[in-house]
């Protein structure tokens, strides 16, 4: 298995534990639990899908520099995931 495949199976794990949590999170909705048990059960979805986010851009960082011939390929790289992170983080 290669190291993009071994990333993604890990990240699709993640994401189903995230996609558990928001359904957890939805019954408690329901059952009228309180807002300060539902607030902290959000926040660590959220912390979650943050993280999903930063090991995705991290494994693309890694791949780009990977394939890098030289320094130009190395900054164009790195000037792309500077803007990623602008734009998403």
């Amino acid at each position: 298995m290669s190291e993009r495949e071994e990333h993604q199976r890990k990240l699709i794990i993640r994401l189903r534990r995230v996609e558990g949590q928001l359904r957890g999170i939805q019954a408690m909705m329901e059952k009228g639990e309180g807002c300060d048990h539902i607030a902290q059960q959000l926040a660590a979805a959220r912390r979650a899908l943050d993280k999903a986010f930063h090991e995705m851009v991290a494994c693309n960082l890694r791949m780009e520099i990977a394939a890098s011939q030289g320094p130009d390929d190395v900054a164009a790289a790195t000037e792309h995931m500077t803007r990623l992170l602008s734009k998403y983080g």
